[in-house]
């Protein structure tokens, strides 16, 4: 149902009834599979269906063309785990501390008690599975990497897992499947550590002879695969990552998840590398851009969707299952590796017409890609100008699986399936955007809350949206932001600033 309700009428507090009130598990093939494919670090220009032109995305452009591809759709935050932890949650991660980009040993940051999207759909009968990145932390703290490790994926919901704990910039190096590492080897334990190196293990900083890609900024600490990283490790030899064939790895896990899981409902959360530093794509994709590794990732990207498109017809699946893709975050060219992304970008715009990109607050930030297909159910050839956000997965899909949320479920996600399923042109009235600061997005305008720093990340060369005062952009006519327009509009920037006030001293912003 599309929301068009006041905030006025928004609960000021959590109730104590139960988290989720489920309906009777449906027959099988009363509701669709879903498979919610998660790209890192795309932007909302990457994509050829969004007007790329350097780099071909044939894949990503027919999941477009069999569905409907949204002009306005937000991750909830402008970096990678806040994203992740809103999708997952259906609250706003700026509502919690120690939601913020976490380091590869950080401890879970989900609650194994609340309510998920993934332990929603388990309960309406679906088999659930995360393939990919994770970096929403692992264990209870100080995680013992050489024996089980939890609670984590398992424990909030999915039935089964394999993940890369972090980032590919991020130790351990290493994948873990359900609560192991994949081929570990006893006698060779890991031991990782994010504060001091390892005596005698190589470090990109003191042995930079030994890389095959240098860093940019930081990401000098421990080697592995010729590639210095984030964080030190030793250890795990034979268990280590090869970045080039990451993808395949990811895919072969995907695929298998499917073929397990095609007689019953599924619900599988496929989060890619692509096109996260470090950027090494297979060498199948070398040279198949003019961009480099960038571009050459972008291919990956794209080729990794159409084999995961393409297993959906060889199960005979396709027409009941909906495919979502996204990204976690909007796009950044040199994010500590030099990669030739910025010297072979040449006229490729990441972002489109967007200012900013990852971890800024203009709408490059968190205005990102997003397709949605369902053959059985979307009409094909849509384009839809719906506002919508990432967090609002869980209210949607809980609808579509006939599941009605709890008081304490899901606080800030507004049921916009309609939208999703291009039934509808509206979704929300308003959404919250997250950086540095904050930002209302309502209508026509978005303003950004004060908060005064440098304009220009200098590491990324991103404009921050940086500002002593309030800034006010028409985003609809003025998509760029390049017209500040709240010294003009005192009104508009105080009924923004007043609803953002309110969202945030409210615990929940869902009806």
């Amino acid at each position: 149902m599309t929301h068009r309700r006041s905030f006025l009428q928004l609960s000021g507090g959590a109730a104590a009834a139960a988290l989720l009130k489920t309906r009777p598990a449906f027959a099988a093939d009363s509701c669709p599979n879903i498979v919610l494919i998660y790209a890192d670090d795309a932007g909302y220009g990457d994509l050829g269906c969004y007007g790329a032109t350097s780099v071909r995305t044939p894949n990503l452009d027919r999941l477009a063309q069999g569905g409907v591809r949204f002009t306005d759709a937000h991750s909830s935050s402008a970096t990678c785990t806040p994203s992740r932890y809103s999708m997952l949650t259906g609250e706003y991660a700026w509502r919690r501390k120690g939601t913020g980009v976490l380091p590869g040993d950080a401890r879970l940051i989900i609650e194994p008690r609340r309510p998920t999207l993934p332990g929603m759909l388990q309960q309406a009968g679906y088999r659930t599975g995360v393939v990919g990145k994770w970096h929403l932390g692992l264990g209870a703290g100080n995680v013992d990497w050489n024996g089980d490790i939890k609670p984590g994926p398992l424990e909030i919901g999915f039935d089964s897992a394999f993940l890369m704990p972090a980032t590919g910039d991020r130790v351990p190096c290493v994948y873990v499947k359900d609560r192991r590492v994949v081929g570990l080897d006893p006698n060779d334990p890991i031991r990782v550590d994010y504060t001091k190196p390892f005596p005698g293990e190589p470090t990109g900083k003191a042995n930079p002879e030994l890389l095959k890609m240098h860093p940019s900024h930081g990401h000098d600490m421990a080697i592995v695969n010729g590639v210095s990283r984030i964080g030190y490790m030793t250890g795990g030899k034979a268990a280590l990552w090869k970045d080039e064939e990451m993808a395949e790895a990811f895919l072969n896990a995907g695929t298998a998840f499917l073929d397990q899981n095609r007689t019953r409902p599924f619900f599988l959360y496929f989060a890619t590398h692509d096109i996260h530093v470090p950027r090494l794509p297979n060498p199948r994709f070398a040279g198949k851009t003019s961009m480099g590794p960038r571009g050459d990732a972008i291919a990956e990207l794209d080729w990794t969707v159409g084999k995961l498109l393409d297993h959906l017809d060889l199960l005979g699946l396709t027409k009941n299952t909906l495919v979502l893709f996204s990204s976690d975050n909007g796009p950044v060219v040199d994010d500590g590796y030099k990669d030739d992304a910025v010297e072979k970008l040449g006229g490729h715009r990441p972002a489109g017409p967007l200012r900013g990109g990852k971890y800024s607050n203009f709408e490059g930030g968190t205005r990102i890609p997003l397709l949605a297909r369902w053959p059985g159910r979307i009409k094909p050839g849509q384009v839809s100008d719906a506002l919508v956000g990432q967090q609002d997965f869980f209210a949607s899909l809980a609808d579509l699986a006939g599941q009605k949320l709890g008081e304490e479920a899901a606080p800030d996600s507004f049921n916009v399936l309609p939208a999703l399923l291009g039934e509808s042109r509206s979704g929300r009235e308003w959404i919250v955007e997250h950086a540095r600061a904050l930002s209302m997005r309502k209508g026509e305008y978005k303003l950004i809350e004060a908060n005064p720093g440098q304009a220009v990340n200098p590491n990324t060369n991103t404009e921050m949206g940086s500002g002593a005062a309030p800034q006010l952009y028409r985003v609809t006519e003025d998509p760029g932001e390049r017209r500040d327009l709240a010294a003009g509009m005192p009104e508009k920037v105080q009924e923004l600033a007043g609803l953002l006030g309110k969202v945030k001293a409210s615990p929940r912003s869902r009806p």
